[in-house]
């Protein structure tokens, strides 16, 4: 039976893509809510509690787009043309938001200003993921294998709202991140924006539910077609328990359960958008098979990631046990 490399690669890039919304989600989380905090030993906290894993999250983010780009390129040469203008503001909000990490710690008189950027760069890094992602599941018009869209074909209220709910999804996983990592006062005020936040992620998901379907007539079909159909029942039960999850946790003190079931509710809407796209990597153009470089490429290709993917997972998990628990407010990263 001949191994089906395409098959095999998208999963590859659809777990690379997947590990950097949950890792990178909860530290920009937390750049989202960094003005909530005022006080210049909370924001000192908050910023140690994500500075040693920030930049090890963001390889996930390198290794999804080279990754597109190394085995499916005619979907990097469809989707990047397409996507241009929120890919690139959101780099820009990931840059000044790195920089702020390392010239706040150097600065006294600035540091207010590189406060704003870390919150700016967050906050606008976060949102035109969103736009993207919006603008990703609306679909993508390819002709003669080429873009054949416009500049601002991007820009809609669907991917609008697209944006301001990763903003609310990803606050909600800087609020539990801060849960499981402090104590005190900042654990306090996190387990409400928590509350709060769980709420309303959960009410997005809803909507978008509600609303996606109706996007494409594959989506409907995908959704309310047969044996497809299990799953619209499925992921609503797994979603509401992982809100209860949630809720139970920050109630009894469990601080490590409500982060972990905020990033199962990011796993739950992941897969539902894996199952509406499904076998489109350009949705409703280009299938996997489609866009995928050639065999003997891709099988090449596989060598290097069975090496490389372990290893960036054996590192990630390292740093994430060396840096475990609580945080100590008289120590820190910096």
């Amino acid at each position: 039976m001949p191994i089906d490399l395409p098959f095999i690669w998208a999963g590859i890039i659809a777990f690379a893509v997947l590990a950097y919304v949950i890792l990178d989600g909860f530290d920009l989380g937390v750049g989202i809510l960094f003005p909530f905090f005022p006080e210049k030993h909370e924001k000192d906290l908050m910023m140690n509690s994500v500075a040693p894993v920030w930049d090890g999250n963001e390889t996930w983010l390198v290794l999804g787009g080279g990754g597109l780009l190394a085995v499916f390129p005619l979907a990097y040469a469809t989707i990047l043309p397409a996507l241009y203008a929120p890919l690139i503001i959101m780099l820009l909000g990931l840059i000044f938001r790195g920089v702020a990490f390392e010239y706040r710690w150097r600065t006294k008189r600035a540091e207010h200003l590189w406060n704003w950027a870390f919150t700016g760069g967050s906050v606008v890094a976060t949102f035109f993921q969103g736009v993207a992602l919006g603008a990703l599941v609306q679909g993508i018009p390819v002709e003669n294998r080429a873009y054949a869209g416009g500049w601002w074909d991007w820009l809609t209220p669907f991917s609008l709202a697209t944006g301001v709910a990763l903003l609310i999804g990803y606050g909600l996983l800087g609020a539990t991140w801060l849960v499981m990592r402090t104590e005190g006062e900042i654990a306090e005020r996190a387990k409400v924006f928590a509350f709060r936040l769980a709420l309303a992620t959960v009410a997005a998901m809803g909507v978008f539910s509600l609303w996606t379907p109706w996007l494409e007539p594959a989506y409907l079909d995908r959704w309310f077609g047969y044996p497809t159909i299990v799953f619209s029942f499925v992921v609503p039960a797994l979603v509401l328990g992982c809100l209860w999850l949630i809720v139970s946790g920050l109630k009894t003190g469990r601080d490590v359960q409500p982060f972990l079931a905020a990033l199962g509710l990011f796993v739950l809407g992941y897969a539902g958008i894996g199952i509406s796209f499904y076998p489109y990597i350009v949705p409703t153009s280009l299938t996997i098979w489609e866009a995928a470089a050639p065999d003997a490429s891709l099988s090449f290709l596989l060598y290097g990631a069975v090496v490389l993917v372990p290893m960036i997972l054996c590192y990630t998990a390292y740093a994430y046990w060396v840096f475990r628990g609580k945080l100590n407010p008289d120590e820190g990263y910096h």
